[in-house]
């Protein structure tokens, strides 16, 4: 199996990145670490962890969702819900719930849900956020649970994953075909540009 990281990064979407970024950076204290963009495009990345990152995408034209509270059931197409992002512990989520609600925004109570305690919010565009704390002691990673009184027919397999349910690769991709090609931020590298160094030493 792959060696999975953790989220890189969540691609969300914004019509106003200037309150995007005066909420995720300057309320929730999550870094710009990379921002790319021009003329009706731009892509900012929130740090979240060592190993994780938020990323917004900003579109002329795009407006904020209406609202829909963390987890209520809908019908027809639909493929997201929430994001939750994980905290150390209590004390933080408290933290977060002052600083949203002196800054205006709506805060639920302290939720217990076994093995995470949660605060939902949401932010300027919509977005419904969690924020999860670890109930000390309870670890579902080192003993996983299952408490749905009629899981699926793959989830009564078992938490592993199972071998042989899908087709075995038969020709890998050879080396010499393992090619990366240029895409938005190719300049990273290549270019010493950086809008933060003009912005500190003045335009030349």
């Amino acid at each position: 199996m792959p060696r999975y990281t953790g989220f890189n990064h969540l691609a969300m979407v914004t019509g106003d990145m200037e309150t995007t970024v005066r909420f995720w950076r300057d309320l929730l204290g999550m870094r710009i670490v990379a921002g790319l963009g021009h003329p009706g495009y731009r892509q900012y990345f929130f740090e979240v962890s060592p190993v994780d990152m938020i990323a917004f995408f900003e579109w002329d034209g795009v407006t904020p969702v209406e609202e829909k509270d963390h987890g209520a059931p809908v019908r027809g197409a639909v493929v997201f819900d929430h994001i939750s992002v994980g905290v150390a512990s209590d004390d933080d989520l408290w933290e977060l719930k002052d600083r949203l609600e002196a800054a205006g925004f709506w805060c639920s109570e302290l939720v217990d849900h076994g093995f995470i305690h949660s605060l939902y919010s949401f932010d300027p565009n919509g977005l419904a956020i969690e924020f999860s704390a670890p109930v000390p002691g309870v670890d579902v990673r080192a003993a996983p649970r299952m408490t749905d009184t009629h899981p699926v027919p793959a989830a009564q397999e078992g938490p592993d994953p199972v071998p042989g349910r899908w087709p075995p690769v038969t020709a890998p991709t050879p080396p010499p075909d393992r090619r990366v090609y240029p895409g938005e931020g190719d300049d990273f590298l290549r270019s010493k540009r950086n809008a933060w160094d003009t912005l500190e030493r003045g335009p030349a």
